[in-house]
């Protein structure tokens, strides 16, 4: 039977490329990779329906190929084409938690992953199988946020987990400026107004659009995002609130 008590049921987890480095400068760092997997391992046997973007930016991103030359949609798809490198390292390591794990990318791999399919990737939720999603949306000038966004209101997502490697969003950078504060909830617009390092603004526009909140919180502390998800104890700061305050 499915837990009712269970604050959201089925959320969307956002993983920067760079969450899987751990302290690495690139690549994928194996034990940080096993922890979060054992994070995601727990959440799902606990009943929660989860799944998960990753970024690709510890690989390449596509943004800074752009910079240095690049044509900025090739740059892109290479971009997208490091997403599914570690969503089959995600899969890998879930799978060897015991869960049955999916990937499922905007851009055909027939080999390797399934090609994205709305209904099928519910289906597969229902089922208590982890869904990852690969590649963006499948197109350039789009960040895997507004990925993160799209596929969670495709999905009838509750809420996106935006994992970061800070406790929060803070009225300025916390390492650069010691008098920074952290917000404890922000609206949409505030986060727009301001210019928030939050997710893009293409991404938040979609969230206010349709009233889906987003939890921004830290993933280096072992256990966060079983206490987002949970509820137990505030956590990082929840964008979409009605109004705007402080830690």
């Amino acid at each position: 039977m499915p837990d009712t008590t269970l604050p959201y049921k089925r959320v969307l987890l956002k993983l920067s490329g760079e969450a899987l480095m751990g302290e690495g400068k690139y690549g994928i760092h194996p034990p940080t990779l096993l922890r979060i997997a054992e994070e995601i391992a727990e959440l799902s046997k606990a009943g929660v329906e989860l799944a998960v973007v990753i970024g690709g930016g510890n690989i390449f991103r596509g943004v800074a190929g752009a910079t240095e030359g690049m044509d900025r949609a090739s740059a892109d798809y290479m971009g997208m084409l490091a997403t599914c490198i570690n969503s089959m390292a995600m899969q890998d390591a879930l799978e060897k938690q015991g869960l049955h794990t999916r990937v499922q990318s905007a851009i055909k791999m027939e080999q390797i992953s399934e090609p994205y399919i709305r209904r099928r990737a519910v289906r597969h939720l229902e089922k208590g199988r982890v869904v990852i999603f690969a590649a963006g949306t499948g197109n350039p000038y789009f960040t895997t946020d507004t990925a993160a966004s799209l596929r969670a209101m495709e999905i009838n997502a509750q809420i996106i987990l935006k994992a970061t490697k800070v406790d929060g969003v803070y009225s300025a950078d916390p390492k650069k400026e010691p008098t920074a504060r952290r917000y404890k909830t922000l609206t949409y617009m505030d986060v727009l107004r301001q210019n928030l390092n939050v997710m893009d603004s293409t991404a938040i526009s979609l969230c206010m659009d349709n009233k889906l909140p987003i939890i921004v919180f830290d993933l280096t502390t072992r256990g966060n995002i079983q206490r987002a998800v949970l509820g137990n104890g505030e956590i990082g700061t929840v964008v979409g609130a009605a109004e705007t305050a402080w830690a």
